[in-house]
């Protein structure tokens, strides 16, 4: 009656130390946030690796890790990729 599901997207915050993903999007009011991930190349369909939690967030793209702020990480949202 019913099908499983998974869900398989989700907010940059939500991920797991280890788990990797694709950035699907990035929702802000504020050009200036949005400027700041395009220069460092956080843009639909990069692959990231969530590096770190505490004491700040820290996402691995290609051989560069960044630690992001706040007002970034709830802006950007990703697909989960099994690992």
């Amino acid at each position: 009656m019913f099908k499983p599901f998974s869900v398989t997207g989700c907010s940059l915050e939500l991920l797991r130390t280890g788990e990797r993903g694709i950035v699907t999007f990035c929702k802000s009011h504020d050009e200036t946030i949005l400027k700041k991930l395009i220069s460092m190349e956080v843009t639909p369909g990069t692959s990231i690796t969530l590096k770190q939690h505490l004491p700040s967030l820290i996402i691995k793209i290609v051989n560069t890790d960044l630690a992001l702020d706040i007002e970034s990480i709830g802006t950007i949202y990703v697909r989960i990729i099994d690992n």
